[in-house]
């Protein structure tokens, strides 16, 4: 799983080979988990609300464009 970013309260990361639709996993410093889709930023977790991980969502929403890119080369 590698780690795309680090950021000030969760990681985010990419599963190689995982299922549809594109999306990042998005760690949070107390280890709550959820799957944010890349293309409209909806998140699958039932613990974890927006406000959670409202850095991240910036994040990947400024980089959409190379998370789809590496989305696509480890999920051919």
């Amino acid at each position: 799983m590698p780690t795309v970013a680090r950021l000030s309260n969760s990681i985010i990361c990419m599963y190689a080979r995982d299922h549809l639709p594109p999306h990042v996993h998005v760690i949070v410093s107390d280890g709550r988990e959820a799957l944010v889709a890349i293309a409209d930023l909806a998140i699958t977790a039932d613990r974890i609300k927006r406000r959670d991980v409202a850095e991240a969502l910036e994040w990947i929403a400024s980089h959409r464009a190379a998370l789809t890119t590496q989305w696509k080369e480890l999920n051919p």
